[in-house]
């Protein structure tokens, strides 16, 4: 499910949020279907129940989950991302594309990107 990069600059926390983000974007964890709990989460990756309950906060704030009271945390079936989150990613391609641009990558590669992408 999610595996830890102790060797990795990011914080735990981030790692775990980029993980469940990743298993949610590629359908591995499907809409409305529940994460695991805070502890057996934490428990399964050896760690502090405050990292996992902080990426789970940040998760909710993106929109990505919601939490009901007394029976847990789920995968949102339609993330409705702010438009500030939007606008962050949409930067993060900009820079992305201007640096495969610099480094020879043609438009017609990039466009071949983005439909393999559509695709999957």
């Amino acid at each position: 499910m999610i595996t830890l990069n102790y060797r990795d600059s990011r914080p735990i926390y981030e790692q775990i949020k980029d993980g469940l983000k990743k298993l949610m974007v590629t359908g591995a964890l499907g809409p409305e279907e529940k994460l695991p709990s805070v502890r057996s989460l934490a428990t399964q990756l050896s760690i502090n129940p405050n990292t996992i309950q902080r990426a789970y906060n940040e998760l909710e704030n993106e929109g990505y989950i919601y939490s009901v009271p007394g029976k847990g945390s789920f995968a949102a079936g339609d993330v409705a991302a702010d438009e500030g989150r939007k606008r962050e990613l949409k930067a993060k391609v900009r820079e992305l594309v201007a640096e495969l641009r610099y480094l020879g990558v043609s438009e017609e590669e990039l466009l071949a990107l983005l439909r393999e992408e559509e695709t999957l």
